[in-house]
């Protein structure tokens, strides 16, 4: 089975769990998965703009899937907090009402544009975790690079690791293909050399990457306008967006710290809150959890499913708002729980 169709298989089971689990909540059962509250992960927030080849796809969803999110949980009885009061209320007594914190990683720029609205209808606060280098250009978004460099070229030429080769683009399938074996080489390599060596590919293919960092992502003085909104509060997201886990722990520290240092810069207050780039378990681990404590964060996320528990928000997971699942009753499903029960966790 090629990986597109893994892809394709992968969102129809989890798309079967979604309507299993919403089919359950709304009758009532599994009332017990439901937890105390829940915590979700969003990036881009803006309207669909079809393309041949979409591989951060979901990693968007439309304003208008959002505010039919937030219009369905206000109906479920849902509290709409900010993501550093977490740690209190997962400390009073159970039996409240459940709450939902809502997060957005990067700093896009459409978080201002269609994001904010929609949270301010709802009342609901939100946090955007900046990353310094991405706010400031110096630094590319090497998913969003290869997104334009792989739709736009019919081959490419790179070094994996065994020498020059080859890379046909000619079909979708040769695109995701690729994509995967650029991912795998980032997550495998020392990272920093190579975004750097898919940044030197895209721009001798006519491709500026931090011109395409520029365009999506807010600015300082955007960054520091949002933080005076009422609702809105800005988190820290390290420098450059490496896994912290592949990394020294001297280094790691630095992104971590120098990340909260700029929001401080920007906003006068000093960040609560952190996630970790990834956030997934090899790329933020038990270190990276200690570490966020010893720098005063009081909350830390990963992109890791499931619901918040008190005495574990150094290493908070989060549940996604899925480009691929744009659906008002997933919504519901995902707030119950019952996915992860059924997932066993």
């Amino acid at each position: 089975m090629t990986g597109q169709w893994k892809r394709l298989a992968k969102r129809a089971a989890i798309s079967a769990g979604l309507e299993a689990s919403w089919l359950l909540a709304s009758t009532g059962l599994m009332r017990a998965a439901r937890g105390r509250g829940v915590v979700f992960t969003l990036h881009h927030v803006r309207p669909h703009v079809p393309q041949t080849f979409e591989p951060n796809a979901h990693l968007e969803i439309t304003p208008s899937f959002l505010d039919a999110a937030l219009r369905c949980l206000t109906r479920e009885g849902y509290r709409f907090v900010p993501l550093d009061a977490v740690p209190a209320l997962l400390a009073e007594p159970e039996g409240g009402r459940p709450f939902a914190a809502f997060t957005l990683d990067d700093g896009y720029v459409n978080n201002l544009e269609y994001a904010l609205p929609a949270f301010e209808r709802h009342r609901a606060p939100f946090t955007v975790f900046v990353t310094k280098g991405f706010a400031e250009g110096s630094h590319s978004i090497w998913w969003e690079t290869l997104a334009v460099l792989l739709r736009q070229m019919r081959e490419i030429r790179f070094d994996f690791g065994r020498g020059t080769e080859r890379v046909a683009l000619d079909s979708l399938q040769q695109q995701w293909n690729a994509f995967d074996r650029f991912a795998a080489y980032i997550h495998h390599s020392d990272e920093a050399y190579a975004v750097t060596a898919i940044d030197t590919l895209a721009r001798e293919s006519g491709i500026e990457p931090t011109d395409i960092v520029r365009e999506l992502v807010m600015r300082p003085d955007e960054l520091q306008w949002l933080a005076r909104r009422p609702l809105a509060a800005l988190g820290a997201h390290t420098i450059s967006h490496r896994a912290l886990a592949r990394l020294p722990e001297a280094e790691a520290r630095i992104e971590m710290q120098v990340s909260a240092d700029y929001v401080e810069a920007l906003t006068g207050i000093r960040p609560a809150t952190i996630a970790y780039p990834y956030g997934t378990p090899d790329a933020a681990t038990d270190r990276e959890a200690r570490m966020s404590g010893n720098l005063g964060f009081t909350v830390a996320v990963t992109t890791q499913p499931g619901l918040p528990a008190a005495g574990k928000t150094a290493y908070l997971p989060r549940i996604s708002l899925n480009g691929f699942y744009q659906k008002r009753r997933y919504v519901s499903a995902l707030a119950s729980g019952i996915p992860l029960k059924l997932m066993g966790r």
